[in-house]
C-alpha cells in the first residue's frame, strides 16, 4: 500500500464511519451508465451511476454536519450518467456526472466495503447466528465482568469485553457476565453502555422476587414455564437483563431453551405444524388489574425468506383463538406438536444464579423458564430490565467501528 493511500486527502464518505483501505483500486473503465472498477487483488466491481450519484459524500448530495441526504435525486433533471471517470493521486475514483458537469470523489474503502455486485447477503445477520440444546450448552457463554464498570466506558478493556459479549448475544442469543457487584441498580448501569431501557408496565427496572398481591407468577415462588416475555405487545423487547442481587432460596433454577433451534427442530420433524405456527395468528393477552394489552401474532415469525425472526411462546399469556372456523384445529394440533417438543429434555440449558450474575438474553428468541423454590428458605432476588436487539446491534457497530479507525490511526489500515 502506498504512502498516498493512507492521507487524509482521500474524500469523505457519506456516513461517520471509518473505511480501512486494504486494497488499492488499480483501474476504472465505465459507459453512460455503469462504472467498473478493478483492484489490485483482482476482484472486478460494477456500479451504477444513479446508485453512485445518491452515494456521494459532497455537500450536494448530504449535509455535512448530520451526514444526511439532502439530494433529491429526482431534481437533477435527467437521469445521472457518467461523463467521465478515474482515479487520483489519493487512490480515490473521481467521476464526473451528466446532467450537472458535477466531478464527484468517493472513497476506495467505502466502495470495497458496499460493493453491492460482489455482496452476499445484504439482509444476512451482523452476527451469525448459531442455534444450540442443552448438549452442546450446559451454561451461557461467561465472561469475567469483575472490574468491567470501574473502568472508563470507552477505554480499550471495557469497549473489548463489551463487543465480545454482544458478539455472543447475537450469536447464542445469551451471555452471561459475572462478578459485578451484586448492588441494585447495577442492571441500570450495564444496560446504559448499550442503549436505553424500554420502559413497561414493570418500570424500568423491575425486582423479581415474591411479593404479597403478585401482579405477576414471576413475583411468587412458583415453578415458571418456559416462555418469553410481554408476548402481548405489537414489539415485544427484543432484550432481557436479569442480574442476581440475593440467591439463598432452595430451588430456582434457571432454565433456557434456543426457541430458534426449537423451531428448526419442529420444521423437520412436523413441518406441517410449522408452516401452521408461521401462518395462524393466536391472541396474546394480558388483561391485568390496572392494564389490558392484547396483539394477535403467529407463535413463530419468519422474514420474506423463511428465515427465523421471533418466537411467540407464553401459554399463560393466550388469550381465546379468533381464526377461520377450519383452521381451529389444525392450529391446535401444531400448538401441541411444540408443546410437545419443549419438553424434550435436551433441549434444555439448566443453571444457577449467583450474585453478582447477569445473564442478558434475547428475548424474541430464547424461552426462559424457573424451577420452584422454597420461599421460607432463604431469599432470591433478581433485579431486570428490557431493551431492544437494535441498541445491541448499533452499539456493536460502534465498538467495530472505534476498532477500524484505531487500525487506521495507527497506520495500519488506511
Amino acid at each position: 500500500m502506498t504512502d498516498a493511500l493512507a492521507k487524509t486527502s482521500l474524500p469523505p464518505t457519506p456516513d461517520y464511519d471509518a473505511w480501512p483501505v486494504e486494497v488499492a483500486l488499480h483501474s476504472v473503465d465505465h459507459d453512460d451508465r455503469v462504472l467498473t472498477l478493478r483492484w489490485t487483488d483482482g476482484r472486478v466491481s460494477r456500479y451504477h451511476s444513479v446508485w453512485l450519484r445518491e452515494n456521494a459524500a459532497d455537500e450536494s448530495t448530504v449535509n455535512p454536519d448530520t451526514r444526511e441526504r439532502i439530494l433529491d435525486l429526482s431534481g437533477l433533471g435527467a437521469w445521472p450518467t457518467v461523463e467521465a471517470a478515474g482515479l487520483d493521486d489519493a487512490g480515490a475514483l473521481w467521476v464526473t456526472f451528466r446532467p450537472e458537469g458535477r466531478t464527484l470523489r468517493f472513497h476506495p474503502g467505502w466502495l470495497r466495503a458496499n460493493d453491492y455486485s460482489n455482496a452476499g447477503d445484504p439482509e444476512a445477520p451482523l452476527v451469525p447466528v448459531t442455534t444450540w440444546t442443552g448438549r452442546e450448552r450446559t451454561a451461557p457463554v461467561t465472561l469475567d465482568a469483575g472490574d468491567w464498570l470501574g473502568q472508563a466506558e470507552d477505554s480499550a478493556e471495557a469497549e473489548g469485553l463489551l463487543g465480545r459479549a454482544l458478539e455472543v448475544l447475537l450469536g447464542d442469543g445469551v451471555v452471561r457476565l459475572r462478578r459485578l457487584p451484586a448492588e441494585p441498580d447495577t442492571v441500570r448501569r450495564v444496560a446504559a453502555r448499550i442503549g436505553p431501557l424500554r420502559p413497561t408496565n414493570f418500570g424500568e427496572i423491575f425486582n423479581v422476587r415474591a411479593k404479597p398481591e403478585p401482579d405477576s407468577n414471576a413475583y411468587t415462588s412458583i415453578a415458571l414455564p418456559l416462555h418469553v416475555d410481554l408476548p402481548t405487545r405489537e414489539y415485544q423487547p427484543g432484550l432481557q437483563m436479569l442480574h442476581c442481587l440475593e440467591n439463598t432460596a432452595v430451588g430456582g433454577q434457571a432454565v433456557m431453551v434456543d426457541g430458534f433451534a426449537v423451531a428448526e427442530r419442529l420444521r423437520e420433524t412436523e413441518p406441517a405444524a410449522y408452516e401452521t405456527l408461521t401462518r395462524v395468528s393466536w391472541c396474546f393477552a394480558n388483561t391485568a388489574r390496572t392494564t389490558d394489552y392484547v396483539w394477535h401474532s403467529p407463535v413463530i415469525r419468519v422474514d420474506a425468506r423463511g428465515r427465523l425472526q421471533e418466537v411467540r411462546i407464553a401459554d399463560f399469556l393466550r388469550g381465546p383463538l379468533m381464526t377461520a372456523f377450519e383452521e381451529v384445529e389444525p392450529a391446535y394440533e401444531a400448538l401441541m406438536a411444540l408443546q410437545r417438543l419443549l419438553r424434550e429434555p435436551d433441549l434444555a440449558m439448566r443453571f444457577d444464579y449467583e450474585p453478582g450474575d447477569l445473564v442478558i438474553f434475547d428475548n424474541r428468541r430464547l424461552l426462559h423458564a424457573r424451577d420452584a423454590f422454597e420461599g421460607g428458605s432463604g431469599a432470591r432476588w433478581l433485579q431486570g430490565a428490557y431493551q431492544e436487539r437494535d441498541e445491541v446491534r448499533s452499539r456493536l457497530r460502534m465498538v467495530w467501528r472505534a476498532e477500524r479507525w484505531q487500525r487506521i490511526d495507527s497506520g495500519s489500515g488506511g
